[in-house]
Formats: C-alpha cells, structure tokens, sequence
C-alpha cells in the first residue's frame, strides 16, 4: 500500500478519495474548504492538512481534482503548492479536466524537481465517481504511467495510456465533444416525439436497442422527458470543457462546428437560469421556444 495525497473534494474527488482509503493507502487529503476536508477524515480515517504542501508531504502519488486551469496552478505552484512538498521520484497525477497548455507547463516544472506527471482526466460523472467505475484517459512517460495505474485502478473502469503528457486532456476533449453532440441529437428527437404525441419514453427505448443507442439515450432519455437535471455533471462544467476543446480546435486549425453550436445552446441554458443543471438540459431550449414550462 502507498501513502497518497488527494487535493480537491469536490462531487468527484470526495468519493475518489474515498476508494483509495478503502483500498488501504495511507491517504491525507486537502481542499480548499477545509471543513470538507474534516468531514472526509472523519468519515474515512484518513488525515487532512491545512495546505496542498503539507497534504504531499512523504507522498509517493499526488492526485488532483480541483475546478480549472488557474484551480490547479493554485494546488501546485508557489510556496503552499504540492510542488513545494514533493520528493523527488514521487508521482502527481491530475484528474482535473484543463487545457493541454497548463497540463505541459506543470508537468515541465514538476520535471525540473524530479517530479512525475501524468495527465488523468476522467469521465463517468459523479456516479462513476462513487461508484468507482470512472473511465480514465492518461498522458504521460510510461514508467509514470505504469507506476500510478495500480493506484487509480481503486476508482477506475478503465485506464488508457494515450502517449506524452497532454494526451489524456486531448482525450478528454474528444469525450466531451461527443457527449455535447449527443445530447443536442437526443434532445432533438425526444422533444419531436413529444411533439408528434409518442410516448417518448417508448420511443427512447426502442431506439436504444439499435443503431441509434447511446450511453446518454439509455441513461437520460427518461429523466430528461420528466424535466429532472440533478443527475451529475452540471453545464457550468460543460461549457468550460468545450471552451478548452474549441480553443484547442482552433490552436490545431480543426474545425468542430457542432461542438461550437452546441456551446452556444448551453449558454442558452445558462440564460434560463440552469448553469447546475446536469448537461441533459438541453431539451430544456426546446420548452422554453415553444412556451412550455421548464
């Protein structure tokens, strides 16, 4: 077993934390509220500490699960950060859902310190998260690869190495890219099913069983026809990750129309007052242009 820190316990990285403890590592957690960092101590018998630098200190694995790009450069850099605590040969592994340019520009200084970094951003929502079964897409030199997979396996489905650090961000904007097409096509057809007088329900489950089914068909059709978004990821989220993945898009002159549309629908959603709704909100433009209650 390792001694591990866990910065970030927000909806995914409380339950990811979680399973390494159940694993039996030796786990000190941070966050930024350190009340919810008490709680999870207390509620799995692991440690916290006050600040990213004392959380690592002794630690052999780093994970991260924070908000954004400047969220991380705060964990990691400056006198508090995890860089300022970590031994040389220990091993930072990110699950934070950034751009590849702040993923490269940490795991270079993570570098100059004999530090290594592996990119591990996850898909699966909260309920992959407390569940343990996140998807989980990794960039990075192999040996640091190889070495951090035992550990994040406690909370994984599958783990994928991609290639050098930044592959498993690319990744990830690959993921979100579809899941945003996705939703828009599933909120399409529900709503013109409603709109036909179908039981859209029905309708959704047949078309789950061929060509057309998805994850997000077989999942979220139902609670999107009932008008329930609780269900996990929330569009805020959404929108900053197809911000990364249009402004990586366009770094690589790769053109994603849809996923720009797309984007501009979710800011829509944020408009009618959603931005904590779960991304199968969608649907809910369609109600709100045609005056049903949302």
């Amino acid at each position: 077993m390792a001694k591990l820190a866990f910065l970030g316990l927000g909806v995914m990285g409380y339950p990811m934390a979680g399973h390494l403890r159940n694993a039996g590592h030796e786990v000190t957690v941070y966050n930024r509220t350190t009340a919810k960092a008490e709680a999870w101590a207390a509620e799995h018998g692991g440690d916290f500490a006050a600040t990213p630098r004392e959380a690592v200190a002794g630690a052999e694995f780093v994970m991260s699960c924070v908000g954004n790009d400047d969220d991380l450069r705060a964990v990691v850099m400056g006198a508090d950060g995890a860089l300022a605590g970590m031994a040389r040969g220990s091993v930072f592994v990110d699950h934070t859902t950034v751009s590849a340019t702040v993923t490269r520009e940490l795991a270079a200084q993570a570098a100059e310190q004999g530090v290594g970094w592996v990119d591990a951003p996850v898909s699966g929502g909260q309920a992959g998260a407390e569940n343990g079964q996140l998807a989980i897409m990794c960039g990075g030199e192999q040996t640091h690869f190889a070495a951090a997979e035992p550990v994040i396996d406690a909370y994984a489905k599958a783990i994928v190495h991609f290639g050098d650090v930044g592959a498993g961000q690319l990744t990830k904007m690959i993921n979100q890219v579809c899941i945003a097409g996705a939703i828009q096509s599933i909120s399409e057809g529900l709503f013109f099913a409603m709109q036909a007088g179908l039981d859209a329900k029905k309708v959704a489950d047949l078309v789950s069983q061929g060509a057309g089914g998805s994850w997000q068909l077989a999942n979220r059709a139902g609670t999107m026809v009932d008008n329930e978004f609780d269900h996990g990821f929330a569009v805020d989220w959404m929108r900053k990750d197809l911000g990364i993945a249009l402004a990586q898009g366009k770094e690589m002159g790769v053109s994603l129309p849809i996923t720009a549309l797309v984007d501009q629908f979710y800011a829509e959603v944020q408009q009618l007052g959603g931005g904590r709704w779960d991304t199968s909100s969608l649907i809910q433009r369609f109600r709100k242009m045609h005056g049903q209650d949302i």
